[in-house]
């Protein structure tokens, strides 16, 4: 229970039988939580795909919300992609996302939505914060230019958040993930994150025979890795476990180099050429680790080893190829 934004609310079990509306559901992030949902046995889950509801749309968003009336939100709806979509597409980024969470959010509250989960990133963080990176230190240095937009729009989902609890005592809470990966991820060569690029790049040099892969950067950088499986589990037990206004840290506590990352890539997915490094090309953020002590602290840590992720990553995306986006 926190009483610092006047907020009482003691988190608890979620009930199967309420509403449940994931925004986002055939993403990387909302699948997830959809099949750790219906694991558990949740009779009236809610999606709805942008062909039959544009969260963008404000009167669309307002009716839907106001047609299903769910009393749990997770809303991990947004306009994601890597460093080259971020540096080249930085309207899009902050626009697109501010509107899809002011809707969203604006509706839930309209139809006093009890328990909304809202979903960040840990690129919310300034460029060189300490690491591992605590919550304390949001807010507290300029960001890294590559994904600033980004990053301004789920800083401003984090303040809503903090806003509602704040003027009308509802309990919504934020998490930060780390960097994801798994079923239903962007692998697009151009649009998608650094993990979904590899492994599309490698396993496309191993189905051909490519005697090299060329990455971006220097490979030194360090990143932290979950699989989004993790993620939504981590989700469900925020909601049942926590209540406050600071947004909590979600990731593994571990991190690797790119360039570990792309040798393991390179040996999942049986590629034996070469790898060689632009380093022409931005390396981004040196080091993005995050101190996930305070998810430990109510409980929850890590299951799904990186190894063992990319393994399941690697084989989803073979049997998917042909359906992908891009």
């Amino acid at each position: 229970m926190s009483a610092s934004d006047g907020v009482t609310y003691t988190p608890g079990p979620l009930d199967p039988d309420s509403t449940f509306y994931v925004a986002g559901h055939r993403g990387l992030v909302g699948s997830a939580i959809w099949r750790a949902l219906e694991v558990r046995g949740f009779t009236r889950l809610v999606g709805r795909p942008r062909a039959e509801l544009d969260l963008l749309n404000r009167e669309a968003t307002f009716a839907f919300f106001e047609e299903v009336r769910p009393r749990y939100v997770v809303l991990a709806a947004a306009k994601v992609g890597g460093i080259m979509a971020n540096s080249t597409y930085p309207v899009d980024f902050i626009s697109d996302n501010l509107r899809v969470q002011v809707n969203a959010m604006d509706a839930a509250l309209a139809v006093g939505t009890e328990r909304l989960l809202f979903l960040g990133s840990s690129c919310i963080y300034p460029k060189f914060a300490p690491q591992p990176i605590p919550e304390s230190a949001l807010l507290t240095g300029s960001l890294e230019p590559t994904n600033d937009a980004y990053a301004i729009a789920k800083i401003a989902g984090i303040l809503q958040v903090q806003s509602v609890r704040r003027q009308y005592g509802l309990p919504w809470i934020s998490a930060m993930p780390t960097n994801l990966y798994g079923p239903n991820d962007n692998f697009h060569p151009q649009g998608s994150h650094v993990l979904p690029a590899l492994i599309r790049r490698y396993d496309d040099a191993a189905q051909s025979g490519a005697a090299s892969v060329t990455n971006w950067g220097t490979g030194a950088p360090r990143r932290e890795f979950m699989h989004a499986d993790d993620m939504a589990a981590a989700c469900l037990h925020l909601m049942e476990h926590y209540d406050g206004p600071e947004q909590v840290n979600v990731g593994t506590g571990t991190d690797v180099t790119i360039k570990e990352i792309a040798e393991t890539i390179a040996r999942v997915t049986g590629f034996a050429g070469r790898t060689e490094w632009d380093t022409s090309k931005p390396d981004g953020t040196p080091q993005k680790l995050l101190d996930v002590s305070r998810l430990a602290d109510l409980g929850w840590r890590s299951q799904i080893s990186l190894e063992e992720g990319l393994a399941r990553t690697v084989a989803w995306y073979r049997q998917n190829v042909e359906h992908l986006r891009g």
